[in-house]
This record gives structure tokens, sequence and C-alpha cells, in this order.
């Protein structure tokens, strides 16, 4: 079965050469704040604020936290990075962001409704918004700019695919945050493809021990021959359950970084799909930038497809590189 196919989007930020013969003091004597920046009046003047639902430790938003802070080095922007994985807290986030002046907002938003009162209320109050890797069924909805991520159904349904090709016929998917609808998603798509018998497995990514331990449980069953993980931890902990098990299940998995790169190469991993989390922060800050400088809107009414890119032992060497580095 063919799945449909998602159109990667990529721009590219042109840097504007400021000239004129007015010194930076004379200009502000003389010249009106430009309202579409909220008062800046050059981009090292600009505050913009990531805001994720990242829990502490996870490798995949250190690589996304990496991707921002590079894209505001690179325009010279004042770039701050905070995180909350309950939506309460980082729906305070939000709010205290643009109490504090922030210029633009970047945000991922695993609960949408959760976060909802506050975006509305800073796009309303004249922030622009990108969101990130979650919520690609609700930033139109909310009036961000555009999203920067991947179909998750899109995503799960090569992962279904992928499995079918290694002729697995029973398999788990492991959730590791209750509640995220982009993971809900990813199941949903995998299962909506794969031949064989798919039933989802809830864990908790803050207690990575605690994950490892149930997935070794359900092993017990001998019938399960395939394990599809959501993230690159737990995919890790997955490898470990696998083995200290007995179990001759594969694994596949959602999300990159070294370890998980590594793992497929060695054949430990059938494959991982990547949504390219660099991409994410990179981008999001990029666009909010480009929003605030000259009032460009990326996207065209579309999400900008970050993923997903299927690394398999094939390709893994490749990327390889990069995941040690931290940006894969």
């Amino acid at each position: 079965m063919t799945i449909r196919r998602a159109l990667v989007g990529s721009f590219a930020a042109a840097a504007l050469l400021l000239s004129g013969c007015s010194t930076s003091e004379e200009k502000a004597d003389t010249e009106p704040a430009d309202e579409t920046t909220g008062g800046a009046t050059s981009s090292g003047d600009f505050r913009i604020d990531v805001i994720t639902h990242a829990a502490p430790g996870d490798s995949f938003w250190d690589v996304v936290k990496a991707g921002s802070e590079q894209a505001g080095e690179d325009l010279g922007v004042d770039l701050q990075y905070n995180s909350a994985p309950d939506p309460g807290e980082q729906s305070t986030l939000i709010d205290n962001a643009v109490a504090d002046g922030t210029d633009g907002l970047v945000i991922s938003m695993a609960n949408p409704d959760g976060l909802e009162a506050s975006i509305t209320k800073a796009i309303e109050g004249g922030t622009p918004v990108i969101t990130i890797n979650s919520g690609i069924d609700a930033w139109q909805e909310f009036g961000a700019i555009t999203h920067v991520g991947q179909s998750e159904t899109i995503a799960g349904e090569a992962a279904g695919e992928q499995m079918n090709e290694a002729g697995l016929t029973n398999a788990v998917c492991i959730i590791q945050e209750a509640g995220n609808i982009g993971l809900e998603e990813r199941c949903a798509g995998a299962a909506s493809v794969f031949e064989g018998e798919m039933e989802n497995l809830q864990v908790d990514n803050t207690d990575l021990a605690g994950a490892q331990a149930t997935i070794e449980s359900k092993l017990q069953d001998g019938s399960i021959d395939g394990v599809l993980a959501l993230g690159g931890d737990i995919a890790g902990r997955a490898v470990a359950a696998v083995e200290a098990s007995g179990s001759s299940a594969q694994i596949g998995t959602f999300d990159l970084n070294a370890t998980v790169a590594q793992d497929v190469l060695d054949g430990k991993l059938l494959f991982a799909i990547d949504q390219q989390p660099y991409v994410q922060g990179y981008m999001g800050v990029t666009g909010v930038y480009l929003k605030l400088l000259n009032g460009n809107d990326i996207g065209g009414g579309q999400p900008v497809y970050s993923g997903p890119a299927i690394i398999t032992q094939e390709n893994a060497e490749a990327v390889l590189e990069f995941a040690d580095n931290g940006t894969r």
C-alpha cells in the first residue's frame, strides 16, 4: 500500500542590508517605530521566545533547542528557550513571555486545548506565533502563521509500511506521553496500514526504567514480534527490553538521536522515522524573524513539512555524524 507523499517545505532567510546616513540615535529621534515589529528597529532588538512541552532530559528536545538557538545566533536575535511538559505550566510560560514584551513566539502544542487561551490572547495582542512539532491540526484555527513539523498520520503510515515490509504480524505501539495527540496519531496511522495486529502500550517517558520494565513485561507474550517506539529515548529502552527478555521482536522507532542512528546501523532497530527536530527549531525561529523584519508569512496557508524522513540501515551512516553532533 502506498502512502501519501508529504512535500517537504523549505525556505531560506535572506540578509537585509541596512544603510543610510543617519546614526541609530538620529533615527530614534526622527523616525517612528515600525508597528509591525513591536517597536524594534533592527534585528538585534527582536526577542523571540521558543516554548515547548519538553520534559527535562529528553534528547529529542535538545535537538529542537539546538536548532532554535542556532537560528537565534545566525539572525542576531535575543532567543529565549523554555519548556514545561504540563500544559498549564506551558501556558504560564507563554503568558509570562508576552507580559515580558516578547516580539514573537514559537510554540509546540501537544495539548492544543490547554494552550488555546494563551496562544489566541498572544496573537490577538499582536504577537506573531508559529507552532512546531505538535498541533498541526490546530495552528490555523488559533491564528498562527504556519506550523513546522510533520503530519503524524502520514508518518505513522510510513512506519506501518516499514513493519509490513519486515513481515511483522503482532505489534505494540508504545505511547510515552499521556494525552499527547501527536503520539496517538502516530499509532493510529501505523495501525491503519499495518497488515497485522497492533495495540497501544502506555509508558511514562519521565521514568525510563519503569518504561523498560513495562515493555519487558509485555514481551512475555511470545506472540509479539514487533515493537513501535515513538521516541528515541524510549527506543533505547525497547532495545534493552528485548535483549533482557530474550524476545525476538523487531523494533522500529520515531525520532532520531545518535544512539538510534547507531542502533539502526547495527541492525538493532529496523528503522527510524525522523521528523528533523533541528529543522523545526531553526525554521520556527526564522519564520517569526521574517514576520518581524519584513512582514513575511511563510507556508502559504499550509504547514511547512520537516518530515518524515525514513532512516534505515542503508542510509543511517550518512546521518550518524550529524546525530553525534546533536543536530539530527
